[in-house]
C-alpha cells in the first residue's frame, strides 16, 4: 500500500503529541497552528485512522494515536540525537579525522606537528595512513591529505603548504662521481632512485637551462622511502636525487656531497588537500589552521 504522507508528517504528530497542544507545538515548529492542524488531519486521512481527539483547549491521543506515538517516538529521539551529534561537530573539537600523508613528510616535521595538535585537543583522534603512493581518497574516507607536486583531484581544495628542493648527492668517498658537469652525465654512473620522484628535474643556477632526466638502465636501487635512499647513497651504492632538507645533516658532516651545485631541482610544492571549505567539522578546520601555521617553509 502506498502511503501519501512523509516522515515529516510523522515528526509533526510526534511534536504535537509530546507538547499536548497545537499552539505550543506550532510555536516550537515555527509554523502557523492552522497549517499544523491541517498537516495532522492529512496524516490521519492518509492512514485512515484517528490519532487525536481535539477540543478547544487541549488534545488527547486516541488508543491508535498512543500506539503510533510509542512506535515512532524512539525513531525521532534517535534522529534528534544524531542531529545533535552532527551539530556538535560544527562547534566542538572532538571526533575522528583520517589523513593520508607521504612517509618522508611525516618523519621530517609532520609527526611532531600532529603530536602538538593532539595534546592541544585531547578529544580529537587521528588515523594516519603513511604512503608515498597516492591512495584512493574516497575509498578510504580521507578527510585531509598532503601531497607533493601539483594535485589533480577534482572537487578537492589544494592549499600550498611547504616546499621541497632536490639536489644531486653522492658519498664523500665516491670521488669518481664528484664532477657532474651536466645532468646527462648521469647516464654513465650508478643511481639510487626514490619513488615516486621520477623523472629528475634540474635547472641551472645561472643559465636557467632546464633538463628532465629519466633514470633507466643504470639504476642500482629503487625504493619508495627517502631515508633508505639516503642511506644507500651515503654508503656509496650510487648517486641520489634527494631533498636538501633530508640530507642537510649529512651534508654538514661531509658524509654526503652535493656533486652538481650549479644544477638544482626546481622547488616542488607540497599541498594540503581537503574537500569542503564551507561545511567542515570544527576538528578539521582546527587541524588545517594548525598545519598551515607550523609547516616549515622548506623541508
Amino acid at each position: 500500500m502506498k502511503l501519501n504522507y512523509s516522515l515529516d508528517d510523522m515528526r509533526l504528530f510526534w511534536v504535537v503529541a509530546k507538547s499536548g497542544s497545537f499552539r505550543v507545538a506550532a510555536k516550537q515548529l515555527e509554523m502557523p497552528p492552522s497549517t499544523l492542524s491541517r498537516r495532522i488531519s492529512a496524516l490521519e486521512s492518509a492512514l485512515g485512522l484517528r490519532l487525536l481527539h481535539r477540543d478547544a483547549h487541549r488534545i488527547n491521543l486516541t488508543g491508535t494515536g498512543q500506539q503510533y506515538l510509542e512506535r515512532c517516538g524512539p525513531l525521532f529521539r534517535e534522529l534528534n540525537d544524531i542531529s545533535g551529534e552532527l551539530n556538535a561537530e560544527k562547534h566542538e573539537p572532538a571526533g575522528l579525522l583520517r589523513m593520508a600523508v607521504p612517509v618522508n613528510t611525516t618523519y621530517r616535521w609532520l609527526a611532531d606537528a600532529l603530536n602538538e595538535f593532539q595534546l592541544r585537543y585531547p578529544k580529537i583522534d587521528l588515523e594516519v595512513r603513511m604512503s608515498n603512493w597516492n591512495i584512493d581518497m574516497g575509498e578510504h574516507a580521507i578527510d585531509l591529505a598532503i601531497r607533493v607536486g601539483e594535485p589533480s583531484l577534482m572537487g578537492w581544495i589544494a592549499r600550498p603548504l611547504t616546499g621541497v628542493q632536490f639536489i644531486l648527492c653522492a658519498s664523500k668517498n665516491a670521488t669518481q662521481w664528484h664532477n657532474i658537469a651536466h645532468p646527462n652525465d648521469l647516464a654513465r654512473h650508478p643511481l639510487v632512485v626514490s619513488f615516486p620522484v621520477s623523472p629528475w628535474h634540474f635547472e641551472h643556477k645561472t643559465s636557467r637551462e632546464s633538463v628532465e632526466y629519466h633514470p633507466q638502465g643504470n639504476v642500482r636501487l629503487s625504493v619508495d622511502d627517502m631515508n633508505i635512499a639516503m642511506k644507500a647513497v651515503e654508503a656509496g651504492v650510487g648517486i641520489g636525487y634527494l631533498p636538501k632538507r633530508v640530507v642537510c645533516e649529512q651534508m654538514r658532516e661531509k658524509s654526503l656531497i652535493n656533486i652538481a651545485p650549479d644544477w638544482l631541482g626546481p622547488q616542488r610544492r607540497t599541498y594540503l588537500l581537503y574537500r569542503d571549505r564551507q561545511n567542515q567539522p570544527l576538528r578539521l578546520r582546527l587541524l588545517i589552521d594548525h598545519l598551515l601555521q607550523v609547516a616549515p617553509t622548506e623541508y
